[in-house]
């Protein structure tokens, strides 16, 4: 065991080439979170156990009433013109990337070394079903001229870029709870087939509004402890119901090491390696090979050994089978050993932003030596043969961590992050 290399076969990954003498280190976070509106206050309130679910006053007629709003209004955080252009995912994107590119010390870097990958899994919505309203409501003369560039997709990215002038590509992974996730994973390959010198990614939502709220009820996927709302997110828990629908954005900044070195900026971890698979299953169950397969391909790609992994920072939603299915994926490629924890029962469910939100908190799990605890579990699934961290964060000497992510439509997404020497 260790962290010896090569153990791939790099023939049967060929968008990610072997793990260089000169790694991708994180240099930078940033986070707009229901716990708080930067990375600092999100991680404290993490490892206090604040959660974030509220009771929703609009929300009153409708069969669920409880959600995770953002802690901080990202409107407050932006000038009169960006506020008024973006919709409110490209306006937490921009203040999670503004964040992560401050604390990474503002890298002078060449416009065209600079590269963005930022995805969302709802994106616009809201954008959408306001001017549609408005539409129907006040007339086609009244639609904002900006509505197509805030609705669109690929908006957080590209408000990103646009704010922070990054020329190398602006990426936008579109791939539900997956996208945050996703966009690491092909920074990732940007840095290591020498597209760009810097680049950063992250992922958002915020999208908790009636339909969302509405669509999300009738799948089934939401709990339903309206009257309970701080223990109703209860991952992995033998009682869960269901995820709570929450907002927020996550950011890191990623380069290699020589070039993190050569600036005198401070690293937090390595991004040693991701693992990226489709399921071709199901749009909405997933598929336990298809979890097993990306967990493994972030080792490889890693050169990291299941022994390696001290910690998991699972998907884990709350969702009855997916709660499970996860964990039968995390104990047939892991074991039995690591730590694992579900920061969604203190944020919430970000959808787009979750993947970037969670690899973030990994980072942090892997620079402190901690695992934060996963709230509301009085009682482990007995299906559930893994070791879940409650009752408190555990310190922990770490060596390498996971974060999970998996989305509907089959797409699942492994970080795999290891100490910084």
């Amino acid at each position: 065991m260790g962290l010896g290399r090569p153990r791939i076969d790099y023939d049967l990954h060929p968008t990610l080439p072997p793990l260089p003498d000169d790694p991708v280190v994180v240099t930078g976070l940033g986070m707009t979170t229901p716990q708080g509106g930067d990375a600092t206050s999100s991680w404290s309130a993490l490892l206090a156990g604040e959660p974030g679910a509220v009771p929703l006053d609009w929300a009153r007629d409708l069969p669920v009433r409880i959600g995770a709003p953002l802690r901080v209004d990202p409107a407050g955080e932006l000038d009169r013109v960006e506020a008024r252009r973006w919709d409110r995912c490209q306006q937490v994107a921009v203040v999670a990337a503004r964040e992560a590119w401050a604390d990474a010390g503002a890298p002078d870097v060449p416009a065209e070394r600079f590269g963005v990958v930022f995805g969302t899994g709802l994106g616009g919505g809201r954008t959408l079903l306001d001017q549609d309203r408005r539409l129907r409501e006040r007339g086609a003369d009244r639609v904002s001229p900006f509505a197509v560039t805030m609705l669109m997709p690929n908006g957080p990215a590209a408000a990103v870029s646009l704010a922070l002038g990054a020329r190398a590509g602006a990426h936008a992974p579109t791939s539900a709870c997956a996208s945050g996730a996703e966009a690491i994973a092909w920074a990732l390959t940007m840095l290591r087939t020498g597209r760009a010198d810097v680049v950063l990614a992250g992922g958002a939502e915020a999208c908790l509004g009636e339909l969302s709220l509405s669509t999300f009820a009738r799948m089934g996927a939401l709990s339903r402890r309206n009257d309970a709302a701080r223990s109703a997110s209860r991952p992995f828990d033998r009682a869960r119901d269901g995820f709570v629908l929450a907002e927020g954005a996550g950011a890191l900044v990623l380069e290699r090491a020589s070039h993190a070195r050569a600036r005198g900026a401070r690293a937090y971890a390595v991004l040693a390696g991701a693992g990226m698979s489709s399921d071709a299953h199901d749009m909405t169950a997933p598929a336990p090979d298809g979890q097993v397969r990306a967990i493994q391909e972030a080792l490889r790609t890693g050169c990291l050994d299941p022994h390696d992994i001290t910690h998991v920072n699972a998907h884990a939603p709350g969702t009855q089978v997916g709660d499970r299915i996860e964990a039968a994926a995390v104990l047939s490629a892991l074991g039995p050993h690591p730590l694992v924890t579900a920061t969604k029962s203190v944020t919430g469910h970000c959808i787009g932003g979750a993947g970037a939100i969670e690899a973030a908190f990994t980072v942090l799990s892997v620079c402190h030596d901690v695992v934060p605890g996963t709230l509301n579990l009085d009682e482990l699934d007995p299906e559930v043969k893994l070791e879940v961290v409650a009752d408190g964060s555990r310190r922990v000497r770490m060596t390498a961590a996971i974060s999970n992510s998996f989305g509907f439509g089959g797409h699942n997404v492994v970080l795999a992050f290891t100490k910084h020497p």
